[in-house]
């Protein structure tokens, strides 16, 4: 018997294996980083429980739209015929500068020009852009992850396939 790496080539040979692997994980860790980055907005202090939920659960539905775009638009733009053989980087990079471009203008527009939400002082905000960290942190840090285990990026992910010969 020989053990044999195995790691998942035919799954990510699927283009739909890996769009539905990087929206689930996408939406998944949305779902918590909107849990775990609203104490940095005002809601945390002035919403009801039932309003502080509603608001992560409603912008975890904007995160998956957002995700949806994003990947989508990377991939009609840059994608070609052997994705996701090839290309993983560049598609990639393309959705990470949709998603925090279109992050940095829904910040502004939904803090300055709607007023909808506000940052807390705990908020770091990057100076210039005048965009809280924690939201562009979001769109670097989950597309990057939900990505690379779309595509078995992750080391630890190989395991072997025990064969027999006979």
């Amino acid at each position: 018997m020989t053990a044999i790496p195995f790691t998942h080539v035919a799954e990510t040979r699927n283009w739909l294996v890996i769009l539905r692997r990087y929206l689930v994980f996408s939406a998944i860790a949305h779902l918590l980083w909107e849990f775990a980055h609203i104490p940095l907005y005002t809601i945390w202090l002035t919403g009801a429980p039932g309003e502080i939920v509603f608001a992560a659960v409603h912008c975890t539905g904007g995160d998956i739209l957002t995700t949806l775009s994003t990947f989508f638009l990377a991939l009609l733009l840059f994608g070609r015929p052997t994705w996701p053989q090839t290309q993983g980087p560049s598609i990639l990079l393309a959705a990470l500068i949709f998603g925090v471009g279109y992050t940095i203008f829904s910040e502004w527009l939904n803090i300055e020009i709607h007023e909808a939400w506000a940052y807390r002082d705990l908020m770091p905000v990057i100076p210039v852009i005048d965009a809280g960290l924690s939201p562009i942190l979001q769109w670097v840090v989950i597309p990057t992850a939900a990505y690379s285990y779309a595509l078995g990026w992750w080391p630890w992910r190989q395991r072997t396939l025990e064969v027999t010969h006979g």
